[in-house]
């Protein structure tokens, strides 16, 4: 049974790194979900999650203020595609099962809506990653293809990488 949490999602500010990092860095060093380096350092991770606009990046706290997960969000092509947005998610392992993802993922779709995408596209999701996918599913996203062998998985060795996509 799942234990829904009450979650809030805000923008992130730069002094709210030092709680995302170690997320990001649990994430990215466990390699079964983002085709991050696992040993990515500390500044290029935040170069890359904190970018500046038009990249969006948000953070879901609990009551608290306990960061529980972090999104970042932002156009996925340039120019004649500039109406597709993209998006990823990271959840704090010690919070997965408890809606964080799904909120997340919803704040995204909103936020894509309201900022006049047409589309989101997720470029990378690991087919390995089933509680992502059915998650995206659930929301509306639908499998484009898969990229055989496209993930290095560190237990179940090359798997598809999935693009996925939902119309808005």
């Amino acid at each position: 049974m799942l234990c829904r949490m009450s979650v809030h999602i805000r923008e992130a500010e730069a002094a709210d790194w030092p709680a995302v990092w170690p997320v990001f860095r649990t994430i990215a060093a466990a390699g079964d979900t983002y085709t991050y380096p696992v040993d990515m350092p500390e500044e290029e991770a935040r170069a890359l999650w904190m970018a500046p606009p038009p990249t969006r990046t948000v953070i879901a706290q609990d009551e608290d203020g306990t960061v529980l997960g972090t999104a970042r969000m932002t156009r996925n092509h340039m120019g004649p595609g500039s109406h597709v947005a993209g998006a990823s998610y990271m959840v704090d392992p010690a919070h997965a099962g408890k809606g964080v993802g799904r909120a997340l993922c919803e704040h995204s779709l909103d936020w894509a809506r309201s900022s006049g995408y047409r589309i989101m596209q997720f470029n990378a999701v690991v087919e390995t990653n089933t509680h992502a996918i059915r998650l995206y599913e659930h929301l509306g996203f639908q499998t484009l293809g898969t990229l055989p062998e496209g993930f290095h998985h560190p237990t179940e060795g090359y798997v598809g990488l999935r693009v996925m996509y939902c119309v808005l």
